[in-house]
């Protein structure tokens, strides 16, 4: 392309971009780009999140055609999500805690409701595969700033996170090495499709170049910043695409290869060990000292939570009632039994203490109308199924559905794929 026709074809677009108060097309291309942005985004900055979120519902709402949304709200998939953002409106009638701290817990699941508007979305445009690209590169990007920063710590956006006490976490250029490690583990284990459907396709050196991406995400998780919550899950994550993907015998070999790089990452990593031993030591500090640790911690909130699921076991104490509870509990204390939290870190108790059985049943109907949506073949059905099991098996050890990065990864990686998947069926009819 000749430097003329590259201002032209760029002109062009931006042509087409402006063109949007009288063009549908360029409505929807303008509501695809601000999905790319937030996807871009999604890694760096919860701010920037929040306001290409709210920009992308005002753009849908100049190409929105309600007939059809109705339509595509009625299946499960979209409207569990409303349903439990509609338990937790309605939670605040039966909770004692403040008017302030119910409102505020309602706003985890308000998210929820930009799922169907996605499902919605993109089974209309042909552009979901823009939106995990862009993702891809944003996480290659925080992949390569994070080995940069491992050698020089003064480059972090969180220097102390990198000095002092918090030292053993260099490596984190933003956020925190939990919401770091969860995406890149989720890039890398996606990037398995396509690396595998190339080299069926004989397409060996792409096939390759995106395998060597793969590893060094997995290597920046295993050198560099280390998550225990990753670490627990990685490997069923893998069993799931072995199982899924590969035939048995290759499943076999595959297995065995990657129980030898994880040996040899275990013997070459000292934050991997470290990390590793914490499991046991952390246990040990809260059982025999009483004190504050992760593993230790998070056992003691779960011991109070499942006596407070006791006391009102099907519609909970009221959204927002979580901290009260535990403040309550905490009287006469010291030591991490005197902690008082916001949520439990485990999904499923997050729910059962606010709206007991009732909203667990259509917390876990949600994470199954999804994952049934994701059955077929593809790369957007197994983008899909990979983001509901990483977040139903992080959530054992963390509320991440109503934290704000993996609950928005959940969000915009179940709806952009699932609106794919919905239009491939509709091309299929």
């Amino acid at each position: 392309m000749t430097e003329s026709g590259g201002r032209n074809s760029i002109a062009d677009g931006v042509s087409v971009v402006l063109s949007a108060w009288r063009n549908p097309a360029a409505r929807i291309l303008n509501i695809d780009l601000l999905a790319v942005l937030l996807a871009f985004l999604l890694p760096w900055s919860t701010s920037g999140v929040a306001i290409v979120a709210a920009l992308w519902i005002v753009a849908l709402g100049f190409a929105f055609e309600p007939r059809a949304f109705w339509r595509s709200l009625a299946r499960p998939a979209s409207a569990l999500p409303v349903a439990l953002f509609a338990l937790a409106v309605v939670g605040m009638l039966w909770s004692d805690a403040a008017w302030g701290t119910r409102l505020a817990a309602i706003s985890p699941t308000a998210k929820l409701l930009v799922l169907p508007l996605l499902f919605y979305h993109f089974s209309r445009s042909s552009r979901g595969q823009w939106v995990f690209v862009a993702f891809l590169c944003s996480c290659t990007l925080l992949m390569a700033l994070s080995w940069l920063v491992a050698l020089f710590p003064a480059l972090s956006l969180k220097p102390y996170l990198s000095f002092g006490p918090f030292a053993p976490a260099k490596g984190i250029v933003v956020k925190n090495y939990i919401d770091q490690s969860q995406e890149l583990a989720l890039c890398a284990l996606a990037l398995a499709w396509p690396v595998m459907a190339l080299f069926r396709a004989g397409r060996t050196r792409p096939a390759l170049l995106l395998a060597l991406l793969a590893l060094g995400l997995l290597a920046n998780m295993t050198f560099v910043v280390v998550s225990r919550t990753t670490l627990v899950v990685l490997p069923f994550l893998l069993a799931a695409f072995a199982l899924r993907y590969l035939t048995p015998k290759t499943a076999v070999m595959a297995s065995i290869v990657a129980a030898a790089v994880a040996l040899l990452a275990w013997i070459g990593s000292p934050n991997l060990r470290s990390t590793g031993s914490k499991f046991v030591t952390d246990y040990e500090i809260t059982a025999t000292k009483n004190e504050e640790s992760g593993l230790g911690s998070r056992l003691e909130y779960w011991r109070k939570s499942l006596s407070f699921i006791a006391d009102a076991p099907l519609t909970g104490h009221g959204t927002g009632a979580t901290r009260g509870l535990f403040a309550r509990a905490a009287a006469g204390h010291a030591g991490v039994q005197a902690e008082v939290v916001n949520n439990p870190h485990n999904q499923t108790l997050a729910v059962a203490v606010q709206w007991g059985a009732i909203g667990v049943v259509l917390l876990y109907a949600m994470w199954i109308a999804h994952w049934l949506l994701f059955r077929g073949e593809g790369l957007p059905a197994w983008i899909g199924s990979l983001v509901v099991l990483q977040n139903v098996l992080t959530s054992i050890f963390n509320s991440h559905l109503f934290d704000f990065q993996e609950g928005w990864i959940y969000v915009l990686g179940v709806g952009v794929a699932g609106g794919m998947v919905l239009a491939a069926r509709r091309e299929e009819d």
